[in-house]
């Protein structure tokens, strides 16, 4: 058995293990996963994405997505009410740019693509889907659900691996798993820590009950807060949901730390491993402290790491793509860059 087939029957281990948890405490399981593996997963991530260029075309392209994260946080803590009325716009901004910085090597044709992109927002800013798919699905359930399965797929297409269509067929099953296997009772989340703890995730239930047809349940306002809280702790439909979410998250950062002899982010100097072992151990203090500081405290962070895996994202559909092409064709795995193990 090879290192990696040991890899993806450890990450089947792995999903089995979090899809235990998620279906007896979910919400538990996503505010533990976020606030003590997620900061250790930032830290890393970002410092392996820049020994591998980000995996743009050009070597200083990650700058632009570092300002566009720089002017989200500002949004996000309400430094200017401009920037807080726009922040949708730079996500989809930093999208968009991230498949030119990836697919364009000449200067000003990157930054007239860059352009068109900037001023495509003043027609789409208003559509129905934009603020719900940028601000709300894309950095959070996309991001550690659709583009880790699309890793994965990547991975396994590249190697011809029959362990990686089998890790990733179990991470489909696994998932549907939460909206068919009924559980065997469900709980009133009457706990006032993790109901405040979890309140600045609620809008993503809020949006999934409704997407999965489990609900119909109205923006978040005086009159519908109580009946939307609810539903999100305290019903069946609420739970199915909070179940997906929470196994998720950790798998995305459980799968992450899986690769580690693969990917090896771990092969940095002394001083940088002390100074994220720090950091981390402060981020997890903090959100021992208050949930809340802990979630402010690493926002720019946390944020800025989904920003910059944009262009490794695309990397990854382009990979899909060129091997189904050759799969089909009869050809053997292309020769592209893999980084089907970078998740």
């Amino acid at each position: 058995m090879t290192a990696v087939e040991k890899i993806d029957y450890a990450n089947i281990g792995l999903m089995l293990l979090a899809c235990l948890i998620a279906f007896v405490l979910p919400f538990e399981l996503f505010l533990f996963s976020y606030a003590v593996l997620g900061p250790l997963h930032y830290l890393t991530e970002i410092g392996w994405l820049h020994k591998k260029g980000y995996y743009t075309a050009g070597k200083n392209d990650f700058i632009v997505l570092i300002i566009l994260g720089a002017l989200i946080t500002l949004g996000f803590f309400k430094a200017n009410a401009w920037l807080e009325s726009v922040s949708t716009n730079f996500i989809y901004i930093a999208f968009l740019s991230s498949l030119v910085l990836v697919t364009v090597k000449d200067t000003t044709l990157k930054i007239g693509g860059i352009m068109l992109i900037i001023f495509s927002t003043l027609f789409l800013s208003d559509a129905s889907f934009f603020e719900s798919f940028f601000a709300i699905y894309l950095p959070t359930i996309i991001h550690v659900f659709v583009f880790t399965a699309l890793f994965m797929l990547y991975g396994a297409m590249k190697s011809r691996s029959i362990s990686g269509i089998l890790s990733f067929v179990a991470l489909l099953a696994i998932s549907a798993s939460f909206f068919f296997v009924p559980a065997g009772y469900t709980s009133i989340v009457n706990n006032d820590y993790i109901r405040s703890s979890y309140g600045n995730f609620a809008e993503l239930n809020r949006m999934l009950i409704n997407f999965f047809g489990l609900g119909n349940l109205g923006k978040f306002s005086v009159d519908t807060f109580q009946g939307n809280f609810q539903s999100i702790f305290s019903s069946m439909e609420g739970f199915m949901v909070m179940r997906f979410v929470a196994f998720a998250y950790t798998y995305h950062y459980l799968n992450w730390f899986s690769k580690t002899s693969v990917i090896q982010w771990h092969k940095v100097p002394r001083k940088t491993l002390v100074a994220i072992l720090i950091i981390w151990a402060i981020s997890v203090a903090l959100y021992i402290y208050k949930y809340e500081v802990g979630l402010k405290w690493l926002f720019l962070l946390s944020f800025l790491h989904v920003l910059l895996e944009f262009p490794l994202n695309y990397r990854s559909i382009i990979g899909i793509g060129q091997e189904a092409k050759n799969f089909f064709s009869g050809r053997g795995a292309s020769s592209l860059n893999n980084p089907s193990h970078s998740k």
